[in-house]
């Protein structure tokens, strides 16, 4: 039997099912973007897109895709790097030509907050965060990038570079249509609390990070 996942059915990649609700322009300390919601059919199916610049230049567009991580992403959890991660992907974004960030509701790689903390719970009893994924019964990573590659295409970023250490998330885009150039390092630097959980993301899940 398959690890069970929470995420929803996907639209088989219909970017018509698609659709942009509003746009606005969103100054931040990392440049000017201008920020795009976007929803699709399923109820877990919606995202926020910062764009910057041209995206249909010659180079192809530096491009984000950041799984929301509330303990990190806001309050400034050390047992990840999301909140680097993302820090650090705005910073080069924003010096780029051309950028997107993708921010998706896809809390503890896929699995929801409350089971996220129930995770932490067993991890705080000594597993790892693979172990505590797959004895609650989820994949270790439950995430799905099939409605990221439909927003990137309704976007026009058909071709990317993909700021991630994941091959996996580089597979699935691939895979959706979405041709990746290049895959730029996204690698902040490490705390001494959140060590233990990239060795583990590198052993066990196959991530792509040096000097762990």
């Amino acid at each position: 039997m398959s690890a069970k996942s929470p995420q929803s059915k996907k639209s088989n990649g219909r970017v018509a099912d698609l659709q942009m609700v509003a746009h606005a322009a969103l100054p931040t300390r990392y440049g000017r973007f201008t920020i795009y919601g976007f929803k699709g059919c399923g109820p877990l199916e919606e995202a926020v897109a910062l764009v910057r610049g041209k995206l249909h230049g010659k180079a192809a567009p530096l491009v984000r895709v950041h799984s929301q991580c509330l303990t990190g992403d806001v309050l400034t959890s050390l047992r990840c790097d999301c909140r680097a991660q993302l820090e650090l992907s705005l910073k080069k974004i924003g010096q780029a030509s051309s950028g997107i960030l993708l921010y998706l509701p896809q809390e503890g790689r896929g699995i929801g907050l409350m089971n996220k903390l129930r995770a932490y719970e067993l991890q705080d009893g000594g597993m790892d965060t693979v172990e505590a994924n797959e004895t609650l019964g989820f994949a270790a990573d439950a995430r799905d990038y099939e409605f990221s590659a439909q927003i990137l295409r309704k976007l026009g970023a058909t071709r990317i570079r993909l700021l991630s250490n994941n091959p996996e998330k580089v597979r699935q885009l691939e895979s959706s249509g979405i041709r990746v150039v290049e895959r730029v390092p996204c690698q902040p630097r490490i705390s001494k609390m959140s060590r233990a959980y990239l060795k583990t993301k590198k052993r066990k899940m196959g991530h792509l990070l040096e000097g762990i």
